[in-house]
C-alpha cells in the first residue's frame, strides 16, 4: 500500500513543481496508475504505526551527563562509560538525537527569502492567565498562541487555541492559512511533537503532518534542536508581542484575546519596516502570488470521532461532556469539533451543536436534549409498568346481616 509520505510527495511534485505524472512515477519508482490514484484522492491512505520506545530511554540521564561535559564524545566511548548492553546502533541513534543540544551554537549568516518560498510557525506562551468560564482560569502553557510569519513579506499572524493537541494544532494551522489566503511552498516548524521532530539525516514528520501537507501540496521542514536562528523571524515577533502587545492589556477570555491580537497584527502589518523599506502589507500581494493556492478540499483538521451513542447521551471531548439528542441512543454518530463548535451528526442530521468550552471537566447540557430525555423516560416507564388491578366494590356489612336475617345485635 502507498505510504502517506509517498502520497504527500506525489501531490507536492504535481501541485508545486508541476511535474508530469510519468516523471513522478519514474522518480518515485511507482506505477503511473498509483500516481493518478494518489492525485485523485482527497485524503491520505489510512496508515498508522503505533509509537514505540527505545531501549536507550532509560540511559538518557547518564548520556546527557557525559555529553554535557564532552559534547563530541563518540558513541562507542559513551557505551563503555554507561555499560551499554545492547546494540551500538540503538545507542548511536539516541546520542545523535541528544548531541545537538550540547554542541556549541552554529552561527548563521544573513538569510533572504524569495516570494512565496517560506512560512514559519511556532507557539508563543504569553505570561498571562485567561478566564475561560465556570470560575476557571488557564495559563499560557495550557492555552498557547499559534503564530505564523511569511519570509518575504514578513506578514505575521497569530491565534490562541485551546491546547497543543494535534487536533487543535492542525485546526489552528489551517485557519491561519485560510486567513492568509494562500499556502507558502515550505512550512517551517520547531520540534513540535504533533508536527514532527528532527533526526539525523532529515526531519521525521508525523502521519497527521504528512496528511495535512499532502492536501496542501507543500513541504514541511523541522528545525534542528538549539537552532533558534532557523526561525529567527518568528522569535523576534514573539519578543515584539511581549513588549508591545501585552503591556497594559487585560482580557475577558479567549475570544477577547484573539480579537485584540487580530487588531494588533492588522496594525503591525501596515507599519513601515526599516529592513524591508516598506510595510509587510505592501509586499503581501507579491508574496501570495508566488505561493500555492488553497486546496479545493480542506484538509482534515480538528476532532473527528465515530462512535455509538450510549444510554448516557453525552460525548466527551477534551475533558468536557456534551449532550446529544437522546433519540439517537444506540445509533452510530459522527462527532466533529473545531476551535469554536462541537457538533454531532447521525445519518447526516445534526444531533448536537454546542459552543466549545475551554474550561475543564464541565458538563454541557442542551435544554432540548434534557427535555427529550425526560419524555423518553416517561414513555419507557409507561410501557414497562404492570397493568393496574381491577377495582372491587366493597359492600356494606349491613347488607350481609339483612341477607342472613340477623338483627345486628351482639350475641
Amino acid at each position: 500500500m502507498l505510504s502517506v509520505e509517498d502520497w504527500a510527495e506525489i501531490r507536492r511534485l504535481r501541485r508545486s513543481e508541476q511535474m508530469p505524472i510519468a516523471q513522478i512515477a519514474r522518480v518515485l519508482g511507482i506505477s503511473r496508475n498509483t500516481v493518478k490514484a494518489a492525485l485523485a484522492s482527497d485524503g491520505p491512505p489510512k496508515y498508522q504505526r503505533a509509537p514505540t520506545g527505545s531501549r536507550a530511554d532509560g540511559f538518557e540521564p547518564r548520556i546527557r551527563e557525559l555529553l554535557r561535559a564532552y559534547p563530541q564524545m563518540p558513541s562507542t566511548v559513551i557505551a563503555e562509560r554507561i555499560d551499554w548492553p545492547f546494540s551500538i546502533r540503538t545507542l548511536s541513534g539516541k546520542v545523535a538525537e541528544l548531541r545537538p543540544v550540547y554542541l556549541p551554537p552554529d552561527p548563521a549568516g544573513r538569510t533572504t527569502y524569495l516570494a512565496g518560498e517560506i512560512g514559519q510557525h511556532d507557539f508563543w506562551f504569553p505570561p498571562v492567565e485567561l478566564p475561560v468560564g465556570f470560575g476557571q482560569a488557564r495559563t499560557a502553557k495550557q492555552l498557547p498562541v499559534l503564530t505564523m510569519i511569511t519570509g518575504y513579506a514578513r506578514h505575521a499572524d497569530g491565534l490562541l487555541i485551546p491546547s497543543r493537541a494535534a487536533e487543535d494544532l492542525f485546526a489552528g494551522w489551517w485557519r491561519l492559512l485560510e486567513r492568509l489566503g494562500a499556502v507558502p511552498r515550505t512550512l517551517v516548524w520547531d520540534g513540535e511533537g504533533a508536527v514532527g521532530k528532527y533526526r539525523r539525516g532529515g526531519p521525521v514528520l508525523t502521519a497527521g503532518t504528512h496528511a495535512f501537507r499532502g492536501v496542501l501540496g507543500a513541504r514541511v521542514v523541522i528545525c534542528k534542536p538549539a537552532d533558534p536562528e532557523a526561525k529567527g523571524l518568528l522569535e523576534r515577533v514573539h519578543g515584539y508581542l511581549e513588549t508591545s502587545f501585552l503591556p497594559g492589556r487585560s482580557f475577558t477570555g479567549p475570544a477577547d484575546f484573539n480579537a485584540q491580537l487580530g487588531e494588533f497584527f492588522a496594525r503591525a502589518n501596515r507599519r513601515w519596516r526599516r529592513a524591508l523599506g516598506c510595510a509587510p502589507a505592501d509586499r503581501l500581494a507579491a508574496d501570495k502570488q508566488a505561493m500555492l493556492p488553497l486546496p479545493p478540499v480542506a484538509p482534515a483538521a480538528g476532532w473527528r470521532v465515530s462512535l455509538r451513542l450510549p444510554r448516557d447521551y453525552y460525548i466527551r471531548l477534551d475533558s468536557n461532556d456534551y449532550s446529544v439528542d437522546p433519540a439517537v441512543i444506540g445509533r452510530r454518530i459522527e462527532v466533529i469539533a473545531d476551535l469554536d463548535r462541537v457538533r454531532a451528526f447521525c445519518d447526516g442530521r445534526v444531533a448536537a451543536d454546542h459552543e466549545r468550552v475551554w474550561a475543564r471537566h464541565q458538563t454541557l447540557t442542551d435544554p432540548a436534549h434534557w427535555a427529550a430525555a425526560q419524555a423518553l423516560r416517561r414513555q419507557r416507564l409507561t410501557m414497562i409498568r404492570p397493568p393496574a388491578e381491577p377495582e372491587v366494590q366493597i359492600r356494606c356489612l349491613a347488607d350481609y346481616d339483612d341477607a342472613l336475617g340477623l338483627d345486628g345485635g351482639i350475641a
